[in-house]
């Protein structure tokens, strides 16, 4: 009887194993062979500053202004570095003119040396002060170097293209290097971050191709590939789906937009649309 009553549980089991397993094949060839996915758009973000203290002397562009890489964004006033690079300068020459000088005289040494008209100490005190006065000359050659970095420094150019978020100092402020100045909003890479479920996670690979579609209807269809599959699993944010399906297992994956415009905004809902018959 007990026998009798273990079989079609176990056929039960067995047919509810094979469902789970066969769920997502079904889904994705209901589907047209295609896994979809919905994320949000990842913008990063850079704070830039000077590598230098100083007052600010010009802060050139506003709020929402696009940036190219290299651009002059700003400088602080250059005075005070320009008089530490002529100090620099003058005094690199100085220590030149005495190198000079004491080469010249350590030849002279060491011909009298040679003649016997002098000892060998006189001659050993001559080789010391040209060896000490040519450390000192690179020494001074490295200050100058230095200091004409630092004032190079007093300028910030743009790194790479985006879009100033925010303007945070202005023309006259004292900052330390490193304080922010302005916030970047990078443009290009855009990122697109979505969620993968574990049973999807055998079908996709790192370089397939994507096609990433936004809620607006007059925006483009941008095409992707998948850059990243985090091979740790997370709960799903709060912000993805429903309280429920907050508490499965995902998988992060950044989809990387190839080509993208200044249209794709960070947080921007999107859908992602990833063609599993691509091979790898």
């Amino acid at each position: 009887m007990i026998k009798k009553n273990i079989i079609p549980l176990i056929i039960v089991v067995l047919g509810i194993l094979a469902a789970i397993w066969l769920l997502p094949k079904l889904w994705h060839e209901a589907t047209g062979n295609t896994l979809t996915l919905y994320g949000n758009v990842d913008v990063r973000q850079v704070d830039l500053g000077f590598r230098v203290n100083g007052r600010v002397s010009q802060m050139i562009y506003e709020e929402g202004d696009l940036i190219e890489p290299g651009q002059l964004m700003g400088f602080l006033d250059p005075v005070p570095y320009q008089e530490e690079l002529a100090q620099a300068v003058a005094h690199a020459e100085a220590v030149q003119a005495a190198f000079k000088n004491a080469s010249h005289a350590l030849v002279r040494r060491q011909e009298v040396v040679e003649s016997g008209a002098v000892s060998k100490e006189v001659f050993d005190e001559a080789y010391w002060n040209a060896k000490k006065l040519e450390e000192d000359l690179k020494e001074a050659l490295a200050n100058v170097e230095r200091t004409q970095t630092r004032l190079n420094d007093t300028q910030l150019f743009a790194p790479s293209v985006g879009t100033i978020l925010t303007r945070v100092r202005e023309p006259g402020a004292i900052v330390n290097f490193g304080e922010p100045i302005y916030t970047l909003s990078i443009s290009d890479p855009v990122w697109v971050r979505a969620y993968l479920s574990e049973p999807d996670l055998g079908a996709i690979f790192p370089g397939m191709e994507a096609e990433i579609l936004t809620d607006t209807p007059e925006l483009p269809t941008y095409k992707g590939h998948i850059g990243f599959i985090s091979p740790v699993a997370e709960f799903t944010p709060k912000s993805v789906e429903t309280a429920n399906l907050r508490t499965d297992l995902v998988y992060r994956i950044r989809v990387v937009v190839d080509n993208p415009d200044r249209k794709l905004k960070q947080g921007m809902p999107v859908t992602v649309k990833i063609n599993l018959n691509q091979e790898s």
